[in-house]
């Protein structure tokens, strides 16, 4: 093994979390490489809002930027997966989907999640554009709105009620389950929520925008925008791989400063947090650049 494959730093990730921790801890003069799958969660969306200084930005267009800021500290970029890590002895070892190895003293699991789509015909097309997660995202785009919520059983319920928040008209379906207790359609109709709890066939549309929802029974219903709550799950499996603590939502437990349980790994980002916008990941990813440079200066320190 060469020199030039030992790092201070891996950062495995390349979106906002571990091109902002990358930029820390190049302007600390440390030496880092970032590997990059190109599966950022946000690669549906056509704008990324929320972000002072970048609201409305392309995805693709903040990322590049954001590799080119890095050119002049010297930040390596690798675009290849990481197939596996390992930690022994201080030391992180970790293999690409090529089979090259790389050690460092450090390591940032900067991940991401990857959500989980509905199963409903139709939905792939109007991803990113006007089928949404993220109410703080996308919720001002679709003001006033007929905005339909997704949610089967009663894990709609909050969705819904807070998407009142953007539009007046908003409607729950709960997709031909029908688990909703009295006193949630109480709360429901009280807030103005309509709710519809047949099956539903498809989705339809035009260059990305919804139209209309049909369901099973042949009704059409006119809607201009879908919010759902689905499950999120870790894009890597590098997490589990090292050993690290999960909450029960899935994501890496993380202690002060984006520790993780296992020595000298970090994780920022959504693979983190319960949290999930783009300026946030940012920030831990700088919060955590910080917190591992001050940890290898007290590593290398000189003492009697």
């Amino acid at each position: 093994m060469h020199d030039n494959n030992k790092y201070d730093v891996i950062i495995i990730g390349g979106g906002a979390a571990g091109l902002n921790a990358a930029m820390i801890l190049g302007r600390s003069r440390r030496k880092v490489v970032v590997f990059d799958s190109g599966k950022p969660r946000n690669r549906w969306a056509t704008n990324m809002n929320g972000f002072l200084s970048s609201d409305g930005v392309n995805p693709r267009d903040f990322i590049q930027k954001g590799r080119e800021e890095l050119r002049k500290y010297n930040v390596e970029i690798i675009d290849i997966e990481v197939a596996t890590a390992t930690y022994s002895k201080g030391i992180y070892v970790v293999n690409d989907v090529e089979d090259r190895v790389y050690h460092s003293r450090k390591l940032l699991l900067a991940t991401g999640l990857k959500d989980t789509l509905p199963e409903l015909e139709g939905i792939e097309p109007l991803y990113g554009k006007s089928v949404h997660h993220c109410p703080y995202c996308d919720g001002w785009e679709n003001s006033d709105k007929a905005i339909a919520v997704y949610g089967k059983d009663r894990s709609g319920i909050g969705q819904a009620l807070a998407m009142k928040n953007w539009s007046d008209d908003v409607t729950l379906y709960t997709d031909g389950t029908e688990k909703l207790r009295r006193e949630d359609m109480e709360l429901l109709k009280l807030n103005g929520v309509k709710v519809c709890t047949g099956a539903i066939a498809r989705l339809e549309g035009e260059e990305g925008m919804l139209q209309r929802i049909v369901l099973k029974n042949g009704e059409s219903r006119e809607q201009q925008a879908l919010f759902f709550s689905g499950e999120t799950k870790q894009q890597s499996d590098l997490g589990q791989q090292l050993g690290c603590e999960f909450t029960g939502k899935g994501v890496i437990k993380t202690r002060r400063l984006q520790r993780s349980n296992i020595p000298g790994l970090y994780v920022a980002g959504d693979a983190a947090r319960d949290m999930q916008l783009v300026i946030v990941a940012a920030a831990e990813g700088a919060r955590a650049g910080v917190a591992i440079n001050m940890e290898l200066q007290q590593e290398d320190r000189v003492r009697e």
